[in-house]
């Protein structure tokens, strides 16, 4: 065993004594039973893995909420085309592309091809290059209360949120659909430059050409964790998940275009 790997290993036995334990219990067990010389263990060559021993299947956080909420609306309207604003590419973007293809517009590159995306590298505060009423079918989840604030290279622009959403509005064609995710609390607020923080009814009035046609909550806020689907505001309120600036209250806008 290298030296590196010896201090490696030392400083794991005393940060973490008893997941160590097991480590090497489960390693001399599993010499111990191994018959095949081309898979004996060797201190020399593991890679030390000791947080998965209690960990849950899988994490669904916000973004698997969101992503799963909004990806099944698309696939059960199917529009002929779908447009999206800053989504994540490892998780929304990935849904949606399984059975149809997608234009996405982001500030940022995109050095990689992927098949049946279109990817456009622009500012999309002004959606410049887009006709009025042309998109059927847009979403933007988790990106507009980024807007404007440098975090991802972009001019700041207190306003650009707002830029942004009225020019949502103004692709949108009539009887198109628009998803949108925010944080979301009760009141409007700043954590620079992270992100912002709206009340929903902010987000409605500036949508103020468009219904609302569906609002859901993902809350990962302890004792008030949870899905919550197709709320009214009344309710919203009424459950009061307060102003976490950690964002960790997100809804969930499906609006549509009269």
């Amino acid at each position: 065993m290298s030296l590196r790997k010896l201090f490696m290993t030392a400083a794991l036995s005393i940060k973490h004594p008893l997941m160590m334990k097991k480590f090497f219990s489960d390693f001399k067990a599993y010499n111990k039973a191994n018959k095949n010389p081309d898979f004996n263990a060797s201190l020399k060559h593991s890679f030390i893995c000791l947080a998965e021993w209690d960990a849950s299947a899988g994490l669904l956080d916000y973004y698997f909420w969101q992503d799963l909420w909004a990806s099944k609306k698309i696939f059960e309207k199917h529009p002929s085309e779908h447009f999206d604003i800053g989504s994540r590419v490892d998780g929304f973007i990935a849904h949606v592309l399984s059975f149809m293809t997608v234009t996405m517009i982001d500030i940022r590159p995109l050095p990689e091809k992927i098949e049946n995306l279109k990817f456009i590298q622009a500012d999309a505060t002004n959606l410049e290059n887009i006709p009025d009423n042309s998109i059927e079918s847009l979403s933007s989840l988790c990106a507009p209360e980024h807007f404007g604030l440098g975090r991802y290279g972009d001019p700041v622009d207190p306003d650009a949120c707002f830029k942004a959403m009225k020019s949502m509005q103004r692709v949108l064609q009539r009887g198109g659909y628009l998803y949108i995710a925010v944080p979301v609390g009760e009141r409007n607020c700043v954590a620079f430059n992270a992100h912002r923080i709206f009340t929903p009814e902010l987000i409605t009035e500036t949508f103020n050409e468009l219904k609302l046609t569906d609002f859901s909550v993902i809350s990962v806020i302890k004792n008030k964790s949870g899905f919550f689907e197709h709320l009214d505001l009344k309710k919203f309120h009424e459950i009061n998940f307060g102003t976490d600036y950690s964002a960790n209250v997100i809804g969930l806008f499906e609006l549509v275009k009269n």
